[in-house]
């Protein structure tokens, strides 16, 4: 009777033993489902040509095929000081994953867009601005393809009709969103861990994530522009809409920290830009982009 009481609890110390070297141990990093985590970082970007029109009381013309480019800031200090955070091109992100392999987020895109000075663009429509205007005796008159150089002021490449060129006149124009192209989105994303290709032994230290993610949002740029020589519009607006399609990577680290790189391109349509302070005055584009970001992040649970 002895015998068999100390086999059976032999019996159940050997089985309860295997059964706990059988239950694996589960990381932190292997499920995210109610995970909060943010991101902050810098971008570049490039962008399409575009066409771009321009209309008030006096005027209506298009600039055709306008190129231009971003304002990169650089490494620099001004990327993590607060007082100066604006300053460069950034992007902010907060987000929470709503299952294991998806997120969504809400974040600002702090690109910027400058128009290329040192370009000649044909110019079509009409400027009839009052005789008083200074900018009148230069640039009135009907544009039909009309070549102008955005580098000088007050002169248009083959002259006008008049022969009247004045370097020291009011600029044509002078267009960019530096303060900036801010594109407030939206976006839904997957995550899936391919730390295996890796062969990474532990991911709760280095885990390594896949991710690609679908975006729409407005467009709230502080748009920057001498035109005809009135006097800039100098705030905020609501001037369009984009919509965005990314895949990057994401690098985690001891379980809370992360660095992701996004490639990231997009459609935007704003057709209510803010050109001077008169509201007659506006102007409209659509154009491609595409983006490039390296961020900074934490990730965690409440």
């Amino acid at each position: 009777m002895k015998t068999n009481i100390l086999v059976f609890f032999l019996l159940c110390f050997s089985l309860n033993t295997f059964a706990q070297e059988e239950i694996p141990v589960q990381k932190y990093t292997a499920h995210n489902k109610g995970k909060f985590f943010v991101m902050w970082g810098g971008n570049r970007e490039s962008y399409s040509k575009s066409d771009v029109t321009f209309t008030g009381k006096d005027y209506k013309f298009r600039v055709e095929d306008m190129s231009a480019h971003d304002k990169p800031k650089g490494w620099h200090v001004d990327y993590i000081n607060p007082a100066n955070m604006t300053i460069p091109q950034t992007n902010l992100r907060l987000g929470y994953f709503f299952s294991d392999h998806y997120s969504v987020t809400i974040g600002v895109d702090h690109m910027k867009y400058v128009m290329a000075q040192n370009q000649t663009a044909k110019v079509n429509g009409y400027i009839n601005l009052p005789a008083n205007d200074l900018a009148a005796a230069l640039y009135n008159g009907d544009y039909v393809n009309r070549p102008v150089d955005m580098s000088l002021n007050g002169a248009i490449e083959g002259g006008y009709d008049m022969g009247v060129t004045n370097p020291n006149g009011p600029a044509f124009l002078m267009y960019e969103h530096t303060d900036g192209l801010n594109y407030i989105n939206t976006e839904v994303s997957r995550f899936d861990d391919i730390s295996k290709l890796f062969s990474l032994p532990n991911i709760d230290k280095v885990q390594i994530n896949l991710t690609e993610g679908l975006g729409a949002g407005i467009l709230y740029p502080k748009t920057n522009t001498t035109l005809l020589g009135k006097e800039r519009h100098d705030d905020f607006h609501v001037s369009g809409y984009g919509i965005s399609a990314k895949a990057g990577l994401n690098i985690t680290f001891f379980k809370h920290f992360y660095l992701q790189g996004e490639l990231k391109g997009g459609y935007i349509d704003m057709h209510d830009i803010k050109t001077t302070v008169s509201n007659d005055d506006k102007a409209s584009q659509h154009f491609y982009y595409f983006q490039r970001i390296i961020a900074v992040g934490g990730i965690f649970r409440i």
